[in-house]
């Protein structure tokens, strides 16, 4: 069949389920290796880096990509969930797929459901539509980010070359747990005989469990790579990275927060385990020095300073208050923009919500968003003062923008898709 743009995401909208209802079927790749079957199976066109991790898995996707861009190669780069468009999911060298190639995939996908019997997921039709098209345009190599955990994920069909856990906290432990032994078992599950495994976590009996999943090798932080220096720079980080094989210094990273120049090495290691080499000192720079990470402590404003983050869940709110209040100082009031699809407590606590001068509490644009007022009740539970209850994002965004001065600082987070709907409405006030 043809589809336009508009009929592709209708297609998807009316194959979403964990995206309206918060629930998912029984765990099984079964469907999505029926579709990729039928189609010639595309997701062994290329070789794959393979990224899971409770947190930074999207960044350290697109420093992966951006470092092999850099040697030269073409790169497909698969990462979920997107900001504002669907097309940003699916990109090669950097740049997303067109509404035009999007459609046709996805109406291949429709197609094969009506010849294999087998309903796709969202997840599962925009996944194989991915692969898809990475076989189509035909990519040197793809990174793909895990939607969810790793063993059961739609992503997990490819036979990873380059296995990558960023690290491991409780996150999905509605699927998973309660256990962080129990979310690595998971993860692990991303981990192939062939594959070379690099892990960020640290814990031995964390890293014990990617050990044994059976990879190829395995390389672990502090063992076999770390980042050796890791300061604040003039818009980012100022780092020097050791790997298996060589010490890189003086590498400007053009992201904000210590976390980062941890993914940094991440990166840098599954990247040069890749080529079974070191990387040329200037393919390392002008690597790294490309990389954005869109929503991310992304900086959309000056005077006020207004930031866009989309920590979504206790861990990755603390490292957000942590980044906020540490490297920006902020002089002026201190205003948060906060909307949440997870128990509002935890995470106005992570975001130190009591140290704020202001907060706006909102409904995050999901399904499974937490009510606006439910957030301004945890935030006054925990000692904030001046706290205002808004419908959505945007409205809360204007709000906070109307009354804030040049110097002040607005942080607006709590949700990928609090982010998502909070640079658009940011962007258009402050330019």
């Amino acid at each position: 069949m043809t589809m336009d743009f508009a009929a592709a995401l209708a297609y998807l909208d009316d194959h979403a389920s964990y995206h309206k209802t918060g629930r998912i079927e029984s765990p099984s790749t079964d469907h999505i290796e029926t579709l990729s079957a039928a189609m010639g199976d595309p997701h062994l066109a290329q070789p794959v880096i393979h990224v899971t991790g409770t947190n930074g898995k999207g960044s350290t996707v697109q420093m992966i990509s951006r470092l092999l861009m850099a040697q030269g190669l073409t790169v497909g780069t698969y990462t979920s969930p997107h900001l504002e468009r669907i097309n940003e999911r699916i990109k090669r060298n950097g740049e997303p797929i067109s509404d035009e190639e999007f459609a046709e995939q996805i109406a291949g996908v429709a197609d094969l459901e009506m010849i294999t019997g087998v309903r796709p997921t969202f997840f599962e039709a925009v996944t194989a539509a991915g692969f898809r098209w990475f076989a189509d345009v035909a990519v040197d190599v793809a990174v793909v980010e895990v939607g969810m955990l790793g063993r059961w994920d739609a992503t997990n069909i490819v036979d990873a070359d380059v296995a990558v856990i960023t690290n491991i906290a409780l996150d999905h432990t509605e699927f998973a747990g309660p256990t962080l032994q129990a979310i690595a078992t998971e993860k692990a599950g991303i981990i192939k005989p062939r594959s070379a495994a690099v892990v960020g976590a640290t814990q031995p009996d964390l890293v014990q469990i990617f050990r044994d999943e059976g990879g190829a090798t395995t390389l672990v932080r502090g063992d076999d790579f770390e980042t050796v220096d890791n300061s604040l720079a003039i818009g980012g980080r100022a780092l020097d990275l050791r790997t298996p094989t060589t010490i890189y210094t003086d590498v400007f990273l053009p992201l904000h927060g210590a976390h980062q120049g941890e993914n940094a090495a991440i990166a840098l290691a599954a990247t040069e385990t890749f080529f079974a080499a070191p990387l040329a000192e200037d393919v390392v720079h002008e690597g790294f020095a490309n990389v954005e990470v869109p929503g991310r402590f992304e900086v959309v404003g000056v005077q006020p300073l207004v930031i866009v983050d989309g920590a979504h869940n206790p861990p990755g709110a603390d490292v957000s208050a942590s980044v906020f209040f540490g490297d920006f100082q902020p002089d002026g009031r201190r205003i948060l923009v906060v909307g949440t699809l997870r128990d509002p407590g935890e995470m106005v606590a992570a975001l130190r919500a009591d140290e704020f001068d202001v907060v706006h509490a909102c409904t995050a644009p999901s399904p499974l968003g937490v009510p606006g007022a439910e957030v301004a009740k945890a935030a006054r539970d925990l000692g904030c003062d001046e706290v205002y209850v808004h419908d959505d994002v945007a409205t809360a965004c204007r709000a906070a923008l109307q009354y804030a001065d040049a110097d002040d600082s607005i942080l607006a987070t709590g949700s990928i898709y609090v982010a998502g709907d909070a640079r658009p409405a940011l962007r258009a006030s402050v330019n």
